[in-house]
């Protein structure tokens, strides 16, 4: 009986033993299992690093080349520089501007793609949007320099002519006395029966009058001559000085006149090859020599030639887009000399009166002042 019993709880209950191939093939489905989950362990941060480096942005922005445009051209079917009420000499060739791109809010892998690519750089995003100051406020002082570097241009590039000039507003400040009455391009003909004839006897005028006076101004607007009358308010550096609320230039004398036509630029950086353009479109000849010339630089009104940023890019813009000549402020030749892209001609430049012998000398197949 006990027999029995135990047979019977052994026939419930057998001890099998494994043999060895089963016993192989667990172990190898464990250690693939491990193999997986080690794998899967690894690749988590690699899957969270991907997912965060294109969503996180980084401090810095990248600069590189930018659009560049024939002053000499059209853009959207209207002339870069466009001169009406004269005699406009043929042009040909290139005189192109040229332009730094801006790229902001970048994620970690667009700023390890640019910086890699080797036609771009990256800054601290304070060195182009500074702390405190509003993106709009930023672009509202880049299109203001733009805006005045067309002014200096102009009244450069006629001064270089010896052509005469008018005092015009550039600005009239939008709170003040004026407001309502003066417009930007009006010209200022005379104050209180006095000539004005530079923009200094605009200035003169208004502050040797108090607050309150009343000043009879003679303005030519479309061509046509009228008189306004504007009471001064109060200077704000002065309470005994009238205040006027505008900001006089000089201009073309009608009826020349002198429209620049490119829109979302920015900087000052314009300022010679728009004057460069004004006078080979005044002047018999071509200053490119029907060639493909490219460069850049501020300009004041008597004509000096100031420094930009980001000469580098700009260079590989003028290049990239087939100029062979590159024209490069004085103070930005150390920069431009140590990194000149294949086949790029430097010719360094100080002032208009340089700027335009050299291009002279250049199509005349002379030596020019170079960077080296």
């Amino acid at each position: 009986m006990f027999a029995r019993r135990e047979t019977a709880r052994r026939a419930r209950a057998p001890n099998v033993r494994l043999g060895r191939p089963v016993a192989a093939a667990i172990t190898t489905v464990v250690q693939v299992n491990r193999r997986i989950l080690t794998l899967v362990a690894a690749l988590i941060p690699v899957l969270v690093l991907g997912a965060l480096g294109t969503v996180l942005t980084v401090p810095f922005v990248a600069l590189g080349p930018g659009p560049t445009f024939n002053t000499l051209g059209k853009v959207d079917g209207k002339e870069v520089v466009d001169v009406r009420g004269t005699e406009v000499d043929p042009t040909s060739g290139h005189l192109n501007m040229t332009t730094v791109s801006v790229r902001d809010g970048l994620s970690i892998f667009e700023a390890f793609g640019f910086w890699v690519s080797g036609k771009h750089g990256l800054v601290p995003r304070a060195e182009v949007y500074p702390p405190g100051v509003s993106r709009d406020e930023i672009d509202k002082s880049n299109q203001q320099d733009f805006k005045d570097s067309e002014g200096n241009a102009e009244v450069a590039a006629l001064h270089y002519l010896n052509m005469p000039t008018v005092v015009l507003l550039r600005k009239v400040a939008e709170d003040g006395p004026a407001k309502d009455v003066l417009k930007p391009g009006d010209e200022i003909i005379s104050i209180n029966d006095a000539p004005i004839t530079a923009p200094k006897d605009v200035v003169t005028a208004v502050s040797s009058q108090r607050p309150g006076a009343e000043l009879s101004m003679r303005v030519r607007r479309d061509n046509a001559e009228e008189t306004v009358r504007v009471t001064l308010g109060t200077r704000p550096d002065d309470k005994d000085k009238g205040y006027l609320g505008v900001t006089p230039g000089e201009g073309a004398r009608p009826p020349l006149q002198v429209d620049f036509n490119l829109a979302d630029i920015g900087g000052p950086s314009a300022g010679l090859m728009f004057s460069l353009a004004l006078i080979d479109k005044l002047t018999p000849g071509e200053l490119d020599g029907g060639k493909f010339v490219a460069g850049t630089g501020t300009i004041d009104q008597d004509g000096k030639v100031g420094p930009i940023g980001g000469i580098q890019y700009k260079m590989m813009a003028a290049r990239d887009a087939g100029a062979e000549t590159f024209l490069v402020p004085a103070a930005n030749c150390n920069e431009a000399k140590q990194r000149t892209p294949d086949g790029l001609r430097l010719i360094k430049v100080e002032n208009l009166t340089g700027a335009v012998q050299s291009l002279n000398d250049f199509t005349a197949g002379k030596q020019t002042v170079g960077c080296g």
